[in-house]
């Protein structure tokens, strides 16, 4: 297949119903006929009636226009694709159950079948220099394959290395951070602190001496910190990793798209990619440190943005017990009885699976479902 021969899905074509821009279909291939439409026989009119849509039977109807061997060879000076015949994973009637358990793509069936991405090469240079059209590579990301190990992003291990990234991570770097600040706001609400690039070190031997009034409020700007860690994270979810409407179909946007949040939703249950990389995590939230810092008192912002780096350590954690410890360590689970982890993380597990495996468009929420029912995204599981 040469470079310019694409993989579309039915809905690119539909997207062409124009006379300036005008696609058909037929036997899985696809054709841009706007340059012909002037010089058709039977008009353009005819064609245009059957813009968007596959015309296998049209053409081979004699009532209605019959068509020699010459017309078919000249119809495939206007082939522009193919239509892609991906397999379909995701489904309404899934069922989220305790002991659910993918089995293994076969990675040579699913590239000749699919024709997407090839599991058993790095991704990331397939992604650049994919011949797909952005339909087509979301209908794909977003059906789940399983593997037993992580896939490569990369050729080079000095560059895949900072691909992956272990679960204790997360609440080794951010944990100590969120504290730090929690502590610093605890100093502010009692009385002035040097700036912290001054002298970053806090009077720990004077922690017994702060009033109760300054503890009651940074508890107060620590706890609303989490409310709003659960507004960004079902933010982010949707309106940043979900950006698929508004996605350029382009392939730089494509993989970005891809490192962002594709590769999760393509490879669900990938462990070493459940958790956000330290350096991704920091390009996110500065924007929002930076506007708390701009509008709140500095002792009010520590406390919120501890609250919130707490609770987004909550939310890596439990976004990887969710889709890989429960799965992984299930047989070990039931040994310590299963039903009596606690109810509401039973709960999520469920819900977030369901966004994977039933409906991707809905179900934002990883920690809480709140901001899912405001918004009225909420998932039937």
């Amino acid at each position: 297949m040469s470079k310019r021969i694409r993989i579309y899905t039915a809905e690119d074509v539909a997207a062409h119903t124009q006379s300036s821009s005008c696609w058909i279909s037929r036997g899985g291939k696809v054709y841009d006929v706007s340059g012909f439409l002037s010089d058709h026989p039977g008009g353009d009119d005819l064609i245009l009636q059957y813009a968007g849509k596959d015309v296998e039977e049209v053409m081979q109807d004699k009532l209605e226009h019959e068509h020699s061997d010459s017309a078919y060879d000249m119809l495939d000076e206007y082939l522009i694709g193919r239509l892609g015949s991906g397999e379909s994973i995701i489904r309404e009637d899934w069922e989220a159950t305790d002991d659910f358990h993918p089995d293994t793509t076969d990675s040579a069936r699913d590239f000749e079948k699919n024709v997407f991405l090839d599991l058993r090469k790095p991704l990331l240079r397939q992604v650049w220099e994919a011949n797909w059209s952005k339909s087509y590579y979301l209908q794909q990301v977003h059906q789940p394959r399983h593997l037993k190990e992580s896939a490569r992003l990369f050729g080079p291990d000095y560059l895949e290395m900072f691909t992956r990234t272990e679960w204790w991570v997360i609440p080794m770097i951010w944990a100590p951070i969120a504290f730090y600040l929690f502590l610093r706001s605890l100093f502010q609400f009692t009385g002035p602190l040097p700036n912290f690039f001054d002298n970053p070190a806090l009077p720990i031997s004077s922690l017994t001496l702060i009033p109760a009034g300054s503890v009651v409020k940074t508890l107060a700007c620590f706890f609303l910190g989490n409310l709003i860690w659960t507004f960004l994270e079902y933010l982010m979810h949707r309106f940043i990793f979900h950006v698929d409407d508004y996605l350029p179909d382009r392939p730089i946007f494509l993989m970005l798209h891809f490192l962002m949040h594709g590769i999760h939703h393509y490879l669900p249950m990938d462990r070493l990619r459940l958790v956000m990389p330290p350096f991704l995590f920091i390009v996110l939230e500065t924007p929002f440190t930076q506007l708390a810092y701009s509008i709140f008192p500095v002792a009010v912002a520590n406390g919120i943005i501890s609250g919130a780096f707490t609770f987004y350590v909550g939310y890596d954690c439990m976004h990887y017990a969710q889709v890989f410890f429960l799965h992984r360590f299930r047989s070990f689970l039931l040994k310590l009885h299963h039903k009596k982890l606690p109810q509401y993380i039973k709960d999520m597990k469920k819900y977030h699976l369901a966004h994977h495996y039933k409906n991707f468009e809905l179900g934002y929420g990883v920690t809480s479902k709140i901001w899912d029912y405001v918004f009225n995204t909420i998932l039937p599981v």
